[in-house]
C-alpha cells in the first residue's frame, strides 16, 4: 500500500518541505541572534542576502502546507476503497492510531502557516525588515509541529494494511458514539444552529467595526478563532445531515465525495480561509505604530479583514442554500 500512487506523492512532498524547513530554522536561528539593520558590516549584508532567499523559500513550503491539510484528506478519501468497512476518509484516517492525530496536526500547521506568510508579507513593506525577529521566532515554534506532522503522517501510511477491517463514519459520527465527535454530533440542531448563526453575526459585526474604526482587532481575531469552533461544531451537529438529508448522517467526510458534488471543499476552504485572515488581521494589529509599516498595515488590515467576511459569508451562503434548497427538515 506504501506504493499508492497518493501515498508516494504525499510522501515526496513532506521529505521536500521538512528538509526546507528544517534548514530555514537553523537560518532563523542566525538571523535572530545576529541581525543588525543598522550595521553596514559583512556579516550583516551575508544576513540580509540569506534572508531573501529564506523568505522566498519558506513562502513556497509553506504554501503547500497550507495546501497540505486538503491534499491529506483527498488522499485519505482515494484509500477508503482499500480497507473493509470504510465507506469515506473517516474510515481510512481510523485505520491506525496515527490518522486522525496526522489531520490535527495539519490543521494546526495549516494555520500557523497562513499567519507566517501574512507577517511574512507585510514585513517585506517596510525597508528596515521590523518583524524579521518575530517572524523567525514563529516559524520556529512552527517548525517542530511540521516535523512531528510528516513523522506522525509517515507512520500512518507505513501501518497502512489493506486486512484491516476498520470504522465506518456511521459509528464515528453518531450522536450515540462515546467520542468527542459523538458528543458534538448529538447536540441540539436547533439552538446549534441559532448559535452558528449568531457566531456569524457577531464575527461579521466585529469585522465592520474593525474595518471601519481601525479598533477591536483582538475581539475580531478571537471572534474568528471562535467562528471556527463553532462552525466545526454546527457541521457535525446539524449542517452534515441537511447535506445529506438523512437526521443520523453526521460525517464531516462524506460531503467531500462526487454523490455530493464535492461541496466539502468548497466549504472547508471557506471556513479555513475565514479563520485564517481574521486572525491575520489581528495578529498584524500590535505593529500598526512601528514607524516603516504604519502606512501599509492599515491597508493590510483591511484586505484581510475583507477576505475573512467574504470567505465566512460563502460558508454561511452554502449552509443556507443546502437547507433551504431541500424539503428535509431536521427535527430537534
Amino acid at each position: 500500500m506504501i506504493f499508492h500512487p497518493a501515498i508516494i506523492a504525499m510522501h515526496s512532498a513532506s521529505f521536500v518541505v521538512g528538509s526546507l524547513i528544517l534548514c530555514s530554522a537553523w537560518y532563523a536561528v542566525r538571523i535572530r541572534r545576529k541581525w543588525d539593520f543598522g550595521s553596514g558590516s559583512e556579516g550583516q549584508l551575508i544576513l540580509e542576502r540569506q534572508t531573501y532567499l529564506i523568505s522566498t523559500i519558506l513562502t513556497y513550503v509553506l504554501v503547500f502546507e497550507l495546501m497540505s491539510f486538503f491534499l491529506y484528506t483527498y488522499t485519505a478519501e482515494c484509500l477508503h476503497p482499500l480497507f473493509v468497512g470504510a465507506m469515506c476518509a473517516a474510515g481510512a484516517l481510523k485505520a491506525n492510531s496515527y490518522g486522525y492525530p496526522a489531520l490535527m496536526l495539519k490543521m494546526a500547521n495549516c494555520m500557523g502557516s497562513g499567519l507566517w506568510l501574512i507577517m511574512n508579507h507585510a514585513d517585506n513593506q517596510a525597508y528596515d525588515y521590523p518583524l524579521i525577529r518575530k517572524k523567525y521566532l514563529l516559524l520556529l515554534f512552527i517548525t517542530p509541529l511540521v516535523l512531528v506532522e510528516i513523522i506522525v503522517q509517515t507512520r500512518y501510511f507505513m501501518l497502512l494494511r489493506p486486512d484491516i477491517i476498520t470504522s465506518c463514519c456511521g459509528t464515528l459520527f453518531s450522536a450515540g458514539s462515546r467520542t468527542l465527535a459523538g458528543d458534538l454530533a448529538s447536540l441540539p440542531p436547533v439552538p446549534m444552529a441559532v448559535l452558528f448563526y449568531l457566531s456569524t453575526a457577531a464575527h461579521a459585526a466585529a469585522g465592520i467595526y474593525f474595518y471601519r474604526s481601525a479598533r477591536g482587532g483582538y475581539l475580531f481575531g478571537g471572534l474568528s478563532v471562535v467562528h471556527f469552533i463553532v462552525s466545526v461544531a454546527a457541521i457535525l451537529s446539524f449542517i452534515s445531515p441537511y447535506i445529506y438529508e438523512l437526521p443520523t448522517h453526521h460525517c464531516p467526510f462524506c460531503m467531500l465525495q462526487r454523490e455530493y458534488a464535492y461541496i466539502g471543499y468548497p466549504l472547508y476552504t471557506a471556513l479555513f480561509g475565514s479563520t485564517v485572515a481574521g486572525a491575520g488581521a489581528a495578529t498584524l494589529a500590535p505593529f500598526r505604530n512601528i514607524a516603516s509599516l504604519a502606512a501599509s498595515i492599515p491597508s493590510m488590515q483591511k484586505k484581510l479583514i475583507l477576505v475573512s467576511l467574504i470567505m465566512s459569508l460563502i460558508f454561511a451562503g452554502i449552509v443556507v442554500w443546502e437547507m433551504v434548497a431541500t424539503d428535509f427538515v431536521l427535527q430537534s
